[in-house]
């Protein structure tokens, strides 16, 4: 806490051709950065020191300073040969591995003898002598070496951080491309596991960012029996004309047509997003498919508490807010229970009865046992206008078409929590270029497969442990599973592929990296399709709604 940055040394980058990749590794000179800690006095002047060539012997004891044997002198380290895979896959490490970096210490003369540093009670300097014990540890993405005493009155941190433009240059050149094929490798196995049977799927996307304002939609395939994740498809903005609202639909055409081509699917749910239903209308694209689509129970339940809300806001509704909850669990339980659109409609039906007070009508009656006498909720008057606004929107013939879909009650709630584990790996809080998004989301899928069927703790008795969450919308606390701790065990393998794609490469670390053929900013080309011209991206303004005046303006002014 107490160093200080004195200066920073910073070479000249030399301008490069962009077609020059590579480069030898005795070439690269890499930027400096000097630090000087708290314990020095006096600070350092680069500027001030004697230039060193290659021929000159370098004495780390100045001239001046007393003769020492050359026991005194600390034993230079060998360097760490690495012989097999097994010497460096698996050990921690940032930029520089953590046995080096705790070897390169050990060597070092520190320009201290003894701690001191101050105890905070007694004020008084620790003085202990040297040496002081080395530990090398992860935080976040930098690599902490400590110089600890034994005693562990105090510790001297330095910090290694790795330069922005190496970290970005090693992630594009080795581990990207890396990612996807260990990705495609792990997924190819899912695929031929389900090939044997028609699986059901649930389907979902998942925006970087809220609002209409996102780049990247994440369009994901979840297996409804495994509930492993079995595809995964990234829509740039950029590949739909800017246009955020559509790139849902475009996400979900891919996916769906890479299934098709890979599986015999025999139903996929999705929730109730207009845009998707339309594809397997009369006239949509995949009328013909012979796949069932069915919707998702909890976004059902949810629009059908959003039109119930909205009818209690009317005057002389508000009677609609205090029965909401007991209609959305009605609707759950009919949709359950029912196995046809008429005994669906019976028992939906007979909601409208029940509200009032009444249980058994001419065409039927209620299924519920005894009601309590004492009940707190208030009856609906029959006829009254909240009765009324409650059948409109019970026997909605727009909301009832879509029934069916939800017959076979399926959910997407697990898929939602995948959605939220991919904010581990790519926060909306940070852009990410297209390859590198692509690549946190790959990981992301890896770690959700590798660890989707972890078995929940138990206690000695063999009791299983839950723990609490609390909700601050209903106020509720709630229980869920604890599972034992994840494992990552893949990563050993992760490493291993990255590690042969660096000995495999010719020539040292790149300089300058190119954007692949599929990315999207390359050369204002989408995926194959050419860059959309003014009068597209004015044409699709319109279409989102700013209106025919809006349109006259914007093209007047393009001519001007």
């Amino acid at each position: 806490m107490d160093t200080q940055s004195v200066s920073s040394l910073e070479d000249v980058t030399r301008e490069v051709d962009s077609d020059d990749d590579d480069s030898d590794d005795a070439d690269f000179r890499p930027r400096i950065c000097v630090r000087w800690g708290g314990a020095l006095k006096t600070p350092i002047c680069l500027e001030s020191l004697q230039e060193i060539s290659m021929e000159d012997t370098v004495h780390d004891a100045p001239d001046n300073a007393p003769d020492k044997t050359m026991a005194d002198m600390p034993t230079l380290p060998e360097a760490a040969k690495v012989m097999v895979e097994d010497d460096i896959i698996g050990h921690p490490a940032s930029i520089a591995y953590h046995d080096s970096l705790k070897q390169l210490a050990e060597y070092l003369l520190l320009p201290v003898s003894m701690c001191s540093a101050k105890d905070p009670n007694r004020k008084a300097e620790c003085r202990a002598p040297a040496p002081f014990e080395i530990n090398v540890r992860s935080r976040g993405t930098a690599a902490v070496v400590e110089w600890q005493l034994r005693q562990d009155l105090t510790t001297v941190e330095v910090y290694e951080h790795g330069e922005r433009s190496t970290f970005f240059r090693i992630q594009d050149s080795y581990c990207v491309d890396t990612i996807k094929e260990f990705w495609d490798e792990k997924r190819a196995a899912v695929i031929t596991q389900l090939k044997s049977k028609g699986p059901v799927v649930a389907m979902d996307a998942r925006m970087d960012s809220p609002g209409f304002c996102a780049q990247y939609c994440t369009y994901t395939v979840m297996d409804n029996g495994s509930k492993q994740i079995i595809c995964m498809v990234n829509i740039d903005k950029r590949e739909t004309m800017r246009n955020s609202v559509i790139m849902e639909k475009e996400g979900f055409m891919r996916a769906f047509e890479t299934l098709c081509e890979e599986l015999n699917i025999e139903e996929f749910c999705t929730d109730a997003h207009s845009q998707i239903s339309a594809l397997f209308n009369n006239k949509g694209k995949y009328k013909d498919c012979g796949v069932r689509h069915t919707l998702d129970m909890w976004h059902g339940s949810k629009s059908l508490g959003k039109r119930i809300h909205a009818a209690g806001q009317q005057r002389g509704c508000t009677i609609l807010q205090i029965w909401s909850k007991d209609i959305c669990n009605h609707f759950w339980y009919c949709c359950k229970t029912a196995d046809t659109y008429e005994d669906f409609f019976d028992r939906w039906a007979g909601l409208l009865h029940h509200v009032t007070g009444e249980h058994a009508w001419a065409l039927g009656a209620c299924q519920h046992g005894p009601l309590v006498e004492d009940r707190e909720k208030e009856w609906i008057q029959k006829g009254s206008v909240a009765h009324q606004r409650l059948t409109e929107v019970v026997l909605d013939a727009r909301w009832l078409k879509s029934i069916h879909k939800y017959l076979h009650f399926r959910s997407t709630a697990e898929l939602e929590s995948f959605h939220n584990h991919i904010l581990m790996y790519a926060s909306k809080r940070f852009c990410f270029s297209p390859p590198v998004y692509a690549a946190r989301v790959m990981l992301a899928g890896l770690d959700y497969n590798h660890h989707v069927d972890r078995p929940a703790k138990r206690r000695a008795d063999g009791s299983i442990l839950y723990g609490k969450v609390y909700n601050k919308k209903s106020r509720k606390w709630s229980l869920y599973t604890l599972k034992v701790e994840k494992d990552y065990s893949y990563i050993v393998d992760l490493q291993s592929a990255i590690l042969q794609r660096r000995l495999s490469a010719t020539g040292g670390l790149p300089r300058t990296t190119k954007k692949r053929p599929d990315d999207p900013r390359q050369h204002g080309v989408l995926s194959g399709v050419p860059a959309p011209s003014t009068q597209e991206l004015l044409q699709n303004q319109l279409s989102r709604g700013l209106g025919e005046f809006s349109y006259n303006i914007f093209r007047l002014i393009m001519k001007c």
